[in-house]
């Protein structure tokens, strides 16, 4: 019987790149929010839903995806991800002719963001596994994909569609969803966890024990998770409350600027913005990656709050258009530091057996700030106009530094739990354990 040739690992962390940076499109959502906006009379709070839900829906699909994924291997969840993500903007395309907000929603938002979540946690899962030599370095380089996601639609893909179609955005919908499902099948289809003998040597460099719980519950209920998982909440919380207004934040600094500007340059301003810092939040994702192998995971969290208490404290009244972008374009770089930075830090402290099952729980902090950092800002946006963006970076800062209070209760070191035997059970109810004569 002729063995099947196994693929290159340096293919398999290039297939898991360009996934991700297909899904990493979603932070483009900016872009799109101005046009819908004004094209549809829609209101900020309501587009802010469709990005709301889209990231609630990600998250939790995320945690479910990370359970399943020892069960139904890589190529499976990525393939369905791939289908539900395109076939999201199938159905938004639809909304968008009909005017139904309440269908762009279900397609946008919660069968795409669905899609997103299967196909975010099975990239970085798999990677950490074919790279347990490498683990900050890979998982860096396969996230950045999806911050650089942003750059790519904001100023390539989306701007031409936008023009060959004419400003028909149902049409650039359509178009979006048939572009994504070409690139993301074919690159599902070759996904494949790495041989026994690469997992083996995974589990020896984390040091597994063979009396470790099978299950990850006692994990999820450790304080270390926790603890972790609010700390992630509120850098993402703050970061995600930037990225679905940027666009709009912008205009608005810049039209204070200069009130000569037309609409329509104000909006290539405002993309041209999202494209710069995508890059920074892809950027952000392979440098805090890199620094956290070697300062450690706890310490690149605390610079990542704090130094960002202090950016949004300075963009509470920065009316200079260039340097309230060159702030944003920070914010993003620490937002992506923070998804770069936690995959090795789940490995670091409860190991690879368990990572899929762990990191995808801990990513529904992405789905809780998902609703929470995008809907308190188009709120702003609403009912305070004129000072939306200084009351939106007052909360930011807020958020912020709770997050950074929490993160002196982190530490990096290993969690190890073990199965309960026959002895430690009885002992703990005070009952002797019989011993042979």
């Amino acid at each position: 019987m002729v063995k099947q040739k196994q693929m290159p690992r340096a293919m398999i962390a290039l297939l898991c790149t360009l996934l991700q940076t297909c899904f990493g499109t979603v932070y483009a959502w900016s872009f799109f929010q101005t046009l819908l906006v004004r094209q549809l009379g829609w209101s900020f709070t309501e587009t802010a839903w469709a990005f709301s839900l889209a990231i609630f829906s990600l998250g939790i699909a995320a945690a479910w995806a990370g359970t399943m994924l020892p069960r139904f291997g890589p190529r499976k969840l990525a393939v369905a991800g791939s289908l539900m993500f395109s076939g999201g903007y199938v159905l938004a395309s639809l909304a968008l002719h009909l005017d139904v907000i309440e269908l762009f929603y279900l397609g946008y938002g919660v069968i795409g963001g669905a899609g997103i979540g299967f196909g975010y946690v099975t990239p970085v899962a798999t990677v950490a596994k074919w790279f347990p030599d490498h683990k900050g370095l890979v998982t860096g380089i396969v996230v950045m994909g999806f911050g650089v996601g942003a750059f790519l639609l904001s100023k390539v893909l989306a701007p031409l569609l936008v023009l060959q179609a004419e400003g028909d955005l149902a049409l650039v919908f359509l178009w979006l969803g048939v572009v994504f499902a070409c690139i993301l099948l074919p690159s599902s289809f070759a996904l494949s966890d790495p041989p026994t003998a690469v997992a083996t040597v995974a589990a020896v460099a984390d040091g597994q024990r063979s009396d470790e719980p099978d299950s990850a519950a006692p994990y999820l209920r450790s304080s270390a998770f926790i603890f972790m998982w609010v700390v992630f909440f509120f850098n993402i919380a703050a970061g995600i409350s930037v990225i679905s207004f940027q666009s709009e934040l912008l205009q608005e600094v810049w039209g204070f600027a200069d009130p000569s500007l037309e609409p329509a340059t104000l909006v290539e301003y405002g993309a041209t913005l999202i494209a710069v810092s995508s890059l920074c939040n892809g950027v952000g994702r392979l440098f805090w990656g890199l620094l956290s192998d070697r300062i450690g995971r706890v310490r690149v969290f605390r610079i990542l709050l704090a130094s960002q208490m202090i950016v949004f404290g300075i963009l509470m009244t920065e009316r200079n258009p260039w340097i309230f972008a060159a702030l944003v374009c920070y914010v993003l770089l620490c937002f992506g530091g923070g998804f770069a930075t936690m995959p090795s830090f789940v490995l670091d402290v409860f190991g690879t057996k368990k990572m899929s099952t762990i990191y995808g729980t801990i990513l529904t902090a992405w789905a809780a700030a998902g609703i929470c950092g995008p809907l308190y800002v188009g709120h702003l946006k609403d009912q305070y106009p004129d000072r939306a963006v200084m009351y939106c970076f007052l909360i930011g800062i807020l958020m912020l530094g709770i997050g950074y209070v929490f993160s002196y209760l982190l530490n990096d070191d290993r969690i190890r739990l073990h199965r309960p035997t026959l002895e430690g059970t009885l002992r703990q109810y005070g009952i002797a354990y019989p011993r042979r004569a």
